[in-house]
């Protein structure tokens, strides 16, 4: 298994090759004593793709989430979630890194990108995973027909909408944003594939908030860094004006 470094998580414990501290990680995460989902994702995925368990004496990965599920008084489907966040995060590593995603945006949304992802626009999926809370992204990956009719027109040819066919108040196929079937913003292909995901998720936030008859505000920030900060003190500023009736 691949040896994480230099990441925006703590992996810890997870890139150890030591089925004794491997596992005693994995249970001092449980406790709580170091809180990380994701870390707890990696060392369950490491355990399973190292066979590690063997040595400490289970026959299958089963075993010893039973044994673990029995010694730490934990539901077995909560094991498992995690196993698939785990999973998940290294089969995106790269795209995650990419959008700057980190334990503050919520690792528990992984085990729902999969399916996002099988019906889903890939730079809309990620974008959403990025942005939305636990439950809205859950019920955004969620199957749903007249979402997914959508997402096919995206591939289909633009000629219906530049005929002024589109029935949508909005959609994006290929390079062009569509308004009510009439062109409104098309990118240039040649750009940069980094200031093309930047545009296209500043052009699908700008429809979502016309459709809610909502606001953006456009904040500058300098770094990845930057943005990750900013994001947690955002949400934090949004749910208390919320709180206290705007």
């Amino acid at each position: 298994m691949k040896t994480f470094t230099n990441s925006i998580f703590d992996f810890s414990f997870a890139g150890s090759d030591k089925p004794e501290e491997l596992d005693q990680g994995i249970r001092d995460t449980i406790r709580g004593i170091r809180l990380s989902i994701m870390t707890l994702g990696l060392g369950l995925v490491k355990m399973k793709s190292g066979k590690h368990f063997i040595e400490l004496g289970f026959k299958n990965m089963t075993a010893y989430v039973l044994g673990l599920c029995k010694s730490m008084k934990i539901d077995r489907s909560t094991v498992y979630n995690w196993l698939k966040i785990g999973e998940t995060y290294i089969k995106y590593r790269e795209e995650l890194e990419k959008i700057g995603f980190t334990d503050a945006d919520g690792p528990s949304k992984l085990a729902f990108l999969d399916r996002a992802l099988a019906w889903r626009p890939k730079d809309e999926a990620f974008f959403n995973l990025l942005i939305m809370p636990l439950r809205d992204f859950k019920d955004y990956a969620r199957f749903d027909k007249t979402s997914l009719d959508k997402s096919l027109l995206d591939k289909t040819s633009s000629s219906g909408a530049e005929n002024g066919a589109a029935e949508e108040p909005w959609i994006i196929r290929g390079n062009i944003l569509y308004i009510e079937g009439k062109r409104a913003i098309i990118l240039n292909k040649s750009l940069d594939p980094r200031t093309i995901d930047m545009l296209m998720g500043a052009m699908r936030a700008s429809c979502r908030a016309l459709e809610r008859d909502g606001c953006i505000l456009a904040v500058h920030l300098n770094s990845p860094e930057e943005m990750r900060r900013f994001r947690r003190i955002a949400r934090q500023a949004r749910a208390r004006m919320r709180r206290e009736g705007k």
